[in-house]
């Protein structure tokens, strides 16, 4: 199974592409874990000391903002699709 993985231009530019399709299967977290563990330098950009997502770091599953599901224990499916972005603020 294939999930379709995106980065806008900004956090594409630090990682050196705009996209890439990862081997899918399990979980939304399971989904995030293997794409850490597979792209270390992603990998920095998602996840704090604790294990969890950046606070900047905003995800959307299939346009969906992965903070406003109940967890990430939601099985995948062929043709997801996840857009990692950056947040911005400030006054």
């Amino acid at each position: 199974m294939q999930i379709q993985l995106e980065f806008p231009a900004a956090l594409a530019t630090v990682l050196g592409m705009r996209g890439l399709l990862i081997d899918g299967g399990g979980t939304l977290r399971e989904t995030f874990r293997r794409i850490a563990d597979e792209y270390p330098k992603l990998g920095l950009h998602l996840f704090d000391e604790s294990g969890g997502l950046r606070e900047h770091v905003l995800c959307f599953w299939n346009g969906t903002n992965t903070r406003w599901l109940p967890s990430l224990d939601v099985a995948m499916t062929e043709g997801d699709e996840l857009v990692i972005m950056q947040a911005a603020s400030g006054g």
